[in-house]
């Protein structure tokens, strides 16, 4: 273990503790959380000079008891363990980031939502990708047929994505892209735009999913066996941390880990073992922990059980925050923090009776919140039948928006600190979470007990125990299974236009015909000989096939042909 180092947070660290340094031991625990409150202010000043209820009674920044020091597993906002959040002020002085998960049809018609979002008061963009270009295939390739456009958008060249972000300003839009086994790719394709708008890496910002261990557990969006996926994930890490340093290289995911059946705690910790896999793999790579830990990002899902989904959230901030700091021995304040997006739940959302999904989706949306989310998608009330209206799409944004203006939950930092049932839960969560990663480490680590299928056969278990609960009435799913209606109302649904597929084919095949192909295949030739060792950074050979208009497709072709392709277990 390191001894006495000293970190930007006032604190040394010897023989596995944190100690506050010695000219402020006199202290108390809480004037030091006020002076890092002063300087969070100075930085991002209160939204208001004074919050107030309805009634005109002051709301304080901050309520804490006067019965019992918790220090230890609490703290204060801002301040390890984190429990209470990752902000001194939180959302007193910034609101979350409203981000809403956007992609359909082609780049062109994707970018008119992305502006109306914007027009709306989105306040960050989440890119949907079809599922041809979430597996590495083009538009033209014959497994593409059916799907090109269907999920989400079509990106097949740069050309595509300068379409997709037409526009829009790269160093003043934040945003997320939900890829995995070809992120290095949409990554490299995202900055190349930057690059034409005259925009440095260094201010890019955004966050890629980039998890690839849930696709094996839980989504199925894999291309390449685990180990040269390993391998991907840290070349960004690595290429990042040297040329776009605000850029949030993964979004550690448990949110499809959740819609595949799991429950709130497998869900937590299968996110939190990938998570340490992640950091493993990265060191092992010789990278240095504080290097690129503070840029790691989770992604949870919010579900209707409201105290059980705000405990969560505050159990998973305190697990990350030991396991960083005392097993990964991070000096870095940042590295400690679990700063994460939510997404309402879409497993929850029925056909039946759509409307119904408005209050689901409130219900844990301010889950989310009252958790302690740095940014958040709301589901529209359709999803369930089809991709959302722009209509159904500006409900769920109005949702956020009236949870931030009008309900006044975020004038106090933590509002269910103290609850003895919150506080409760979020220590029996830990608990359980803290039994699943002993076992997951006697296994031999989140890769090891993905490969021998574990986590999936616990997630299989408990979506089978949902789906009798529901069958058998003990779980009441409102509009299905009690409180039918007869007869229902079918609802305006979006249908992306079938003559799609054909022009995007036309337009792959266009550039390919414009481009210059011997610059194409000299790139495409130099990332294929780069991949064949195993110590070398792929992302500058695959953002000079990306510059110049290699597809996905032939770019993820040649890794296929270097890496071989995951079969499954």
């Amino acid at each position: 273990m390191i001894e006495n180092r000293i970190d930007n947070n006032n604190f040394y660290y010897t023989r596995g503790h944190y100690i506050v340094k010695q000219y402020e031991q006199d202290s108390t625990a809480k004037e030091r959380w006020e002076k890092s409150v002063s300087k969070a202010i100075e930085r991002f000043p209160e939204r208001k000079q004074t919050f107030t209820t309805s009634s005109g009674i002051e709301v304080e920044r901050l309520y804490e008891s006067k019965e019992a020091d918790t220090s230890e597993t609490l703290g204060y906002p801002g301040e390890y363990p984190y429990t209470r959040g990752i902000q001194p002020t939180m959302y007193r002085s910034r609101f979350w980031t409203m981000r809403q998960y956007a992609g359909f049809g082609s780049a062109k018609e994707t970018n008119k939502r992305f502006r109306y979002l914007l027009e709306q008061g989105q306040t960050g963009l989440s890119v949907a990708f079809d599922l041809p270009t979430q597996i590495g295939y083009d538009s033209d390739d014959a497994m593409s047929e059916g799907e090109v456009g269907k999920v989400g958008v079509a990106i097949d060249t740069l050309q595509d994505m300068e379409h997709l972000l037409d526009g829009i300003p790269l160093d003043k839009v934040s945003t997320s892209m939900t890829i995995n086994a070809p992120a290095s790719v949409l990554l490299c394709m995202y900055l190349a735009v930057g690059e034409k708008q005259g925009v440095p890496f260094e201010k890019i910002t955004g966050t890629i999913q980039n998890d690839i261990l849930k696709e094996y557990i839980a989504r199925g969006t894999y291309i390449f066996p685990p180990k040269p996926s390993m391998r991907l994930i840290t070349n960004i890490f690595e290429f990042c941390n040297q040329h776009v340093p605000k850029f949030n290289t993964i979004s550690i995911s448990g949110y499809h880990i959740r819609e595949a059946g799991s429950n709130a705690v497998q869900e937590a910790a299968f996110t939190i073992a990938n998570g340490m896999a992640y950091v493993d793999a990265a060191i092992e790579s010789g990278l240095e922990v504080d290097d690129f830990a503070p840029r790691l990002a989770f992604f949870f899902n919010a579900h209707n059980n409201f105290f059980e989904e705000v405990a969560k959230f505050r159990a998973a901030r305190r697990i990350w925050a030991k396991i960083m700091r005392e097993h990964y021995g991070a000096n870095n304040p940042k590295s400690w923090k679990l700063r994460f997006h939510t997404q309402t739940g879409g497993s929850t959302l029925t056909a039946q009776q759509p409307d119904n999904n408005i209050v689901r989706v409130t219900l844990q949306a301010l889950a989310a919140v009252m958790g302690g989310t740095q940014s958040l998608h709301t589901n529209s009330r359709d999803e369930a039948l089809s991709l959302p209206t722009e209509d159904s799409a500006r409900i769920a944004l109005r949702t956020q928006q009236i949870i931030a203006h009008e309900s006044g939950v975020a004038d106090t930092i933590d509002p269910l600190a103290g609850s003895y049932y919150v506080e409760k839960l979020t220590d029996e969560i830990e608990s359980q979470v803290n039994r699943y990663l002993e076992r997951i480490k006697e296994i031999g680590g989140a890769v090891q007990a993905v490969e021998e299928g574990y986590m999936q056969r616990e997630i299989q278990q408990n979506a089978y125990e949902i789906q009798k609960n529901i069958e058998s009435q003990d779980e009441i799913i409102v509009g299905l299974n009690k409180f039918e209606l007869e007869e229902e109302v079918e609802p305006d649904l979006l249908r992306v236009d079938e003559t799609l597929e054909k022009e995007q084919i036309d337009t792959l095949q266009a550039i390919r015909n414009k481009r210059d192909n011997e610059k194409v295949k000299e790139a495409l030739t130099a990332l294929k000989e780069t991949a064949k060792d195993e110590k070398a950074n792929l992302m500058p050979y695959i953002l000079d096939a990306v510059r110049a208009y290699a597809s996905v497709g032939e770019i993820c072709n040649v890794l296929r042909e270097e890496f071989g392709e995951y079969t499954g277990v």
